[in-house]
């Protein structure tokens, strides 16, 4: 049997950690460029967000892993003769993925009989975390690491995640939109609906108000899935919104008469740096045995 290992951005809890029986490797958070976090393990989500809130002129960022953090947690695993299968956030959004091809290729030799699998997941957040789930389900139904592999290109290509935000002025703080956007959107009351596609984030509407925003998202969503109810799972997640994620799940589950089985999920500081508070996000994935 193989080890999984992902990198911080698929926001597992510790509890789910726990029952999968895999690894993370976390991001880092700085507040003051100098001082860096574990996500996670120096720093809780809750925390990190509240601070968010309360300290209007804080400017934190987020790092990826080193290669060495990949190597700390890939080593032990190799030792006891195991192969790995790890997944990270989209490369096209952030480093981890070439992290952790570095720290696989530096472990070759000292480890030639052993198998590192990288995967690029073409997301994050939730969206990875869906994919993580399934390759968990190929690894407990007794699949080989490179059928696994296989069947996981195939998942992530069926991923879908969507999200809207509270506020533009987080983008604004990362740079990813300029100051005159993030002033006309919030003088408008605008949201953005964005999407991830091809491993990037694009956006697909502005719209006027947060529970038009959340109408819109949970339209599309019932059209989407009407007809692949059965093949998908679905995940709800948010940043300090549990209200508005519960009220999605409940409008889901009535309107596709199915049961949304994975717990709303907290985003955390990997995407929601950039989000900030009150962001809400939705995402499906085909089942892999729905695509064998």
């Amino acid at each position: 049997m193989f080890q999984i290992i992902s990198d911080g951005s698929c926001d597992f809890s510790n509890e789910e950690v726990r029952k999968y029986e895999i690894d993370i490797v976390p991001f880092y958070i700085t507040f003051d460029q100098s001082t860096y976090l574990k996500e996670g393990i120096d720093i809780t989500k809750d925390s990190y967000f509240n601070r968010l809130l309360t300290e209007k002129n804080l400017f934190p960022k987020t790092s990826q892993p080193n290669p060495q953090d990949y190597i700390d947690i890939y080593t032990p695993h190799l030792k006891e003769g195991k192969d790995i299968v790890s997944l990270t956030i989209s490369s096209k959004i952030s480093g981890s993925y070439n992290s952790a091809v570095i720290a696989a290729e530096m472990l070759k030799d000292d480890f030639p009989d052993r198998n590192i699998a990288v995967i690029d997941s073409e997301s994050a957040c939730i969206g990875q975390g869906l994919i993580l789930k399934e390759m968990v389900k190929m690894r407990n139904a007794g699949l080989s690491l490179d059928k696994t592999v296989e069947l996981t290109g195939k998942v992530l290509k069926t991923t879908r995640l969507y999200f809207t935000l509270d506020t533009l002025e987080y983008l604004k703080k990362g740079g990813r939109i300029g100051p005159t956007t993030a002033l006309v959107g919030g003088i408008l009351g605008l949201r953005p609906i964005l999407q991830f596609l091809n491993g990037e984030v694009s956006q697909i509407d502005n719209v006027r108000g947060k529970k038009k925003a959340l109408e819109l998202m949970e339209e599309a969503a019932v059209e989407a899935l009407r007809n692949e109810k059965d093949n998908v799972c679905v995940s709800v997640g948010h940043i300090l919104s549990e209200q508005d994620a519960a009220g999605f799940k409940m409008g889901l589950e009535t309107e596709l008469g199915i049961k949304v089985n994975e717990p709303i999920v907290e985003v955390g500081a990997t995407i929601g740096t950039h989000a900030g508070p009150g962001a809400f996000a939705f995402s499906y994935c085909k089942k892999y045995d729905s695509l064998t």
